[in-house]
């Protein structure tokens, strides 16, 4: 088994929590081993406004740069940002029941971590 273990979960968009229907928006990937933690994120407004018309992308827009700038620990991110790359990991990929939610975490091999998370990006959301 060649690479560093890793965490990762997708970003996802439900614009209306009743119907459950969602996009998939982001991915945030942990590697402790390679002390890396960041998210990449990007919404198609096209398909979110097939799933709700009136729905405010740039509020949207926003809360999903905030994930980005969480995972890089930005000094202007709030409190949670100053945690450790672990306990943000864990903070950003817990369960909600808001119109952002993250997926369930899944587990890989990487030998490069930002690598990896672009091909996972290009995978599942691009």
């Amino acid at each position: 088994m060649a690479g560093d273990p890793f965490q990762y979960a997708i970003v996802r968009v439900v614009p209306r929590v009743e119907r459950g229907e969602s996009l998939n928006a982001g991915v945030i990937l942990l590697c402790r081993s390679r002390r890396y933690l960041a998210a990449r994120t990007a919404l198609d407004e096209a398909r979110l406004n097939a799933l709700d018309p009136g729905v405010d992308a740039a509020a949207i827009r926003t809360h999903l740069a905030a994930i980005e700038r969480v995972a890089r620990g930005d000094d202007d991110a709030g409190p949670v940002a100053r945690l450790g790359q672990g306990e943000r990991f864990h903070f950003l990929v817990a369960p909600s029941s808001t119109v952002i939610q993250p997926s369930d975490v899944h587990t890989g091999l990487s030998d490069d971590p930002a690598a990896t998370l672009e091909a996972l990006f290009g995978r599942l959301v691009g």
